[in-house]
């Protein structure tokens, strides 16, 4: 799966899965309040949490591999606060050509491709199974810290 694709796909699951915790809020606090829409946002919340967390590691990921500034990293991972911002923001980078090219497997005379974050990937992406590990595992711990913390605002 080439970077584009890869960011792509994280990019459309993060809108899908606002619209689901967007509806399982609608449904919550307009139309089922109670278990049931209790129930609804507890799972919507818990796919979006997960989703967005994959979206954030995958912009950062890509952006090491494209060679994107520190800042637009962040601002890549700033838009899955937003709903739907993932995609125009996709968009916008497509327009840019910030999303051409394969993965970065072998160093260049480039300096950009000799720095600590573009050496790790390297090595991750010689080996991807360990990549994809480290990946998830960080993925599972983050997000068990999230949910040690409990839902964002404190509230039910």
């Amino acid at each position: 799966m080439s970077p584009r694709l890869l960011y792509r796909s994280l990019s459309i699951a993060e809108a899908i899965t606002w619209t689901i915790l967007i509806t399982a809020m609608l449904l919550k606090y307009v139309f089922a309040p109670g278990e049931f829409g209790d129930g609804a946002v507890r799972v919507g919340g818990f796919v979006h949490g997960l989703v967005f967390l994959a979206y954030g590691i995958t912009a950062v990921l890509v952006g090491v591999n494209q060679h994107w500034r520190l800042r637009l990293m962040l601002l890549a991972v700033a838009t899955a606060v937003v709903p739907y911002a993932t995609i125009p923001f996709d968009r916008w980078l497509e327009r840019r050509t910030l999303l051409e090219g394969d993965w970065r497997r072998k160093a260049t005379s480039d300096p950009r491709d000799h720095t600590l974050a573009s050496r790790l990937l390297r090595i991750g992406l010689a080996r991807p199974i360990l990549l994809a590990s480290v990946l998830v595992v960080g993925l599972v711990a983050v997000f068990t810290v999230m949910l040690s913390l409990g839902p964002p605002g404190g509230g039910a």
